[in-house]
């Protein structure tokens, strides 16, 4: 593990861009206390305090993984930060938000967003991730933010909080180069937000009840209306219609 630390960058992952991703050290770090720029998935800007929160990106090389099973890179990034939070906060409900959330309880404490570079096979992957660690207090257009901090009422290093959660996703990031796909998928299933909930939905415009019952392999949600209609929904396809949400 190389982390590369920064006062600031606009964004971790814009910046990785400008580096000779085949030429960079697989599980290089780049970590800026301040990222003005942070960008979320469905283009939404992911705000953190400078100096508060961490904003880094994680650059793999998954050249073992076939193109079409890149969604594993996302649940594997979500399988080790929430082994993070499940043992530093064993009395929380840690969830997985698909497609790419981390939440204690019902509130966000983790986006994450990887950019894959794939030419005739998988090359690389950078791995973004905005953590809330120290901040006390969010903008009212965020939606039901939480810290680390504001949970325990602690204050926390933030290279500590880092290297512990980039050892835990290496763990799992090891068990998919291992081919341990299906314990991923069984623990990653176990941990999904809203699993055989019923819920209303916006699914291409229109307002539907549905119930999840999975992510398939390309990472789609599955979802079952009321009436029995399978539904396979890319991320931009479906929100969520629930209050605090």
């Amino acid at each position: 593990m190389e982390i590369r630390t920064f006062d600031a960058l606009g964004s971790t992952n814009q910046y990785c861009k400008l580096l000779d991703l085949k030429q960079t050290e697989e599980f290089t770090i780049i970590w800026a206390l301040s990222q003005p720029e942070g960008i979320g998935q469905r283009g939404n800007r992911w705000e953190s305090e400078a100096g508060k929160n961490l904003t880094f990106s994680i650059i793999l090389h998954p050249t073992f993984l076939p193109p079409q099973h890149q969604y594993l890179l996302t649940k594997v990034l979500a399988l080790g930060i929430s082994d993070y939070l499940i043992d530093l906060l064993s009395n929380e409900a840690i969830h997985i938000k698909w497609p790419n959330d981390i939440y204690v309880d019902k509130r966000k404490i983790c986006g994450i967003l990887v950019e894959n570079h794939i030419g005739q096979k998988f090359e690389s992957a950078v791995c973004g991730i905005g953590f809330n660690v120290n901040q006390s207090s969010f903008s009212d257009w965020i939606p039901n933010p939480i810290s680390l901090s504001q949970i325990t009422g602690m204050e926390y290093d933030l290279q500590t909080i880092l290297e512990a959660l980039v050892t835990a996703i290496s763990e799992r990031y090891n068990q998919l180069r291992e081919g341990l796909i299906d314990r991923l998928d069984k623990e990653y299933l176990s941990r999904l937000l809203y699993l055989n909930e019923r819920h209303t939905y916006r699914y291409l415009g229109e307002e539907i009840c549905a119930t999840i019952t999975g992510v398939n392999a390309f990472g789609h949600l599955l979802l079952q209306t009321d009436d029995g209609k399978t539904i396979v929904a890319q991320m931009k396809e479906i929100e969520l219609l629930l209050t605090g949400e």
